[in-house]
């Protein structure tokens, strides 16, 4: 089966490379030629990678095409594209939602929605797809896991968390940004961050909960129980949950 993708930036390069990267049963890509640099590097370092001459070119080739563009792009980079009714369509499209891409897609019928994050690229992702679509879930199992859901409300939560990533470099920032003003140099503070929470990374996998990490960290009377408590004084985790709540009622107003 050959996949195409129309919008190669980060998460499209990030597919890509899971699909391609040392494997034996790489699949036929093709890429949208509107990143063109980026398409003609993935074209280069992969045999089954190609870059179509423009976007129908890559709907006729493939018969799974997904869509990675920003939301503000979708309805222009998708017109005057005609999608044949037998095509899946996967959409990456942040809040965008099914019945929006409908009949920009038209007559296609079989389409999903999907948050495939960067590690795909290293077939370590855990990729929800909302609708249950078996295209999406072969696509995906290939690139780590899939959570399929039927509930819409579910897959927009999923979507809520991602946008907590930027606030989370920002937090690492901070702390990299303190030990600059506390005389240690700029480059070390940030490599000392980046490799603490590297570690601290790998700790969460088969973790029972978060709340058994951060009780395990905590030492009564420790350091760690200190800030800890300093900061849920502060209300820094429920303004959080606040924040959240926020995206979600943002991700289920739009097109709704």
């Amino acid at each position: 089966m050959a996949y195409g993708v129309i919008g190669v930036g980060a998460i499209g390069s990030a597919i890509v490379t899971g699909l391609s990267d040392d494997v034996d049963d790489a699949p036929e890509v093709l890429l949208s030629p509107r990143n063109a640099e980026i398409a003609a590097g993935l074209a280069q370092r992969f045999e089954t990678v190609d870059v179509a001459a423009d976007n129908q070119a890559v709907v006729d080739g493939a018969q799974v095409v997904l869509v990675c563009v920003r939301p503000a792009d979708a309805s222009s980079v998708l017109a005057g594209v005609r999608f044949p009714a037998d095509r899946t369509v996967l959409s990456a499209v942040a809040g965008v939602q099914i019945e929006t891409l409908q009949p920009l897609v038209a007559p296609a019928t079989d389409i999903a929605r999907v948050i495939p994050l960067p590690a795909v690229a290293r077939r370590d992702g855990i990729t929800p797809i909302h609708p249950p679509n078996p295209a999406a879930a072969a696509l995906f199992d290939r690139l780590g896991e899939t959570v399929e859901l039927t509930d819409v409300d579910a897959f927009d939560a999923f979507a809520a968390a991602t946008a907590t990533f930027a606030a989370h470099f920002r937090y690492l920032s901070t702390i990299a940004e303190w030990l600059t003003a506390t005389g240690i140099p700029g480059s070390a503070g940030t490599h000392y961050v980046a490799s603490s929470f590297a570690g601290l990374a790998e700790s969460t996998r088969g973790a029972a909960s978060f709340d058994e990490l951060a009780r395990e960290f905590a030492t009564p009377g420790g350091l760690n129980e200190q800030l800890l408590e300093e900061l849920e004084d502060a209300g820094i985790y429920e303004d959080l949950r606040a924040a959240l709540d926020g995206i979600i009622d943002r991700l289920r107003g739009a097109g709704r």
